[in-house]
């Protein structure tokens, strides 16, 4: 189905929906489902749909777009090293129990311009917004200060992404943004939360969902580990301990 199918096929849900009183958001997305394979370099999301009014799509140009892609979350321990006496140390860590292995946000206008600060959080529109759940007790402005440092690591490894500008609307009814999953990307399920927004107030909001999943030799790897753990760990050490012993017969005879 090609895409200006698929935004008919929307467009003529919305209108049978248009009845009621609160804007109707379909979202959709180009790939519901992306395989990781050996040489995997990365995939480009376009995520796509549109809003409409039951009070005249004239109004649709009114409204702000921003799409949140999470990924699935994982408990994650930061640790910050100290160099002690010419020797780099741990010096502290902090706990969080769901981080978001991916996060991009990306918006039709910056977000600040768009919500204020409470509303951002409440809906995480932003990477400074996410809820990162941290476990243990610690100083709050320490374990501030380490969520900071996780959110700028996984900056810096295109995992956290922000894109203000990032959504374009047309014909004050459609909407598209693009958001790159990279090379790097954790498998599993991923949501892209879309959020229609007017005068600092989310109207309305609709979720879609991707699966990475891996493929190929590595996703038949990771099914056999899944199904059958017990006799997968018996080869690996079977493997591990042949591994060994060919390694010292090779080095006896040298």
């Amino acid at each position: 189905m090609t895409l200006g199918t698929r935004l008919t096929v929307l467009l003529g849900i919305w209108l049978a929906l248009s009845a009621q009183r609160e804007p109707v958001l379909v979202p959709a997305v180009s790939q519901s489902l992306i395989e990781v394979r050996q040489g995997f370099t990365g995939a480009r999301l376009l995520l796509y749909g549109a809003v409409i009014d039951p009070e005249g799509a004239g109004r649709t140009g009114d409204y702000d777009i921003v799409v949140v892609l999470k990924g699935p979350t994982e408990p994650v321990r930061i640790r910050e090293k100290e160099r002690i006496i010419g020797i780099w140390a741990n010096a502290g860590s902090s706990d969080f129990r769901s981080a978001p292995a991916f996060f991009a946000v990306a918006s039709s206008r910056p977000i600040r311009d768009i919500v204020d600060e409470r509303t951002a959080a409440i809906y995480e529109l932003g990477t400074e917004f996410i809820q990162l759940s941290p476990s243990g007790q610690i100083d709050p402005e320490e374990q501030e200060r380490f969520a900071r440092g996780l959110v700028d690591l996984r900056r810096r490894q295109g995992l956290y992404q922000e894109n203000p500008g990032g959504v374009s609307i047309a014909e004050k009814v459609l909407y598209q943004a693009r958001i790159d999953l990279p090379s790097n990307v954790t498998t599993g399920r991923y949501t892209a939360e879309t959020f229609a927004i007017a005068r600092g107030r989310v109207l309305a909001s609709a979720t879609a969902r991707i699966e990475v999943v891996k493929a190929g030799l590595e996703g038949r790897v990771v099914t056999a580990a899944q199904r059958w753990s017990f006799v997968y760990g018996l080869g690996a050490i079977a493997l591990s301990l042949g591994m060994g012993w060919l390694a010292g017969r090779l080095f006896a005879r040298a």
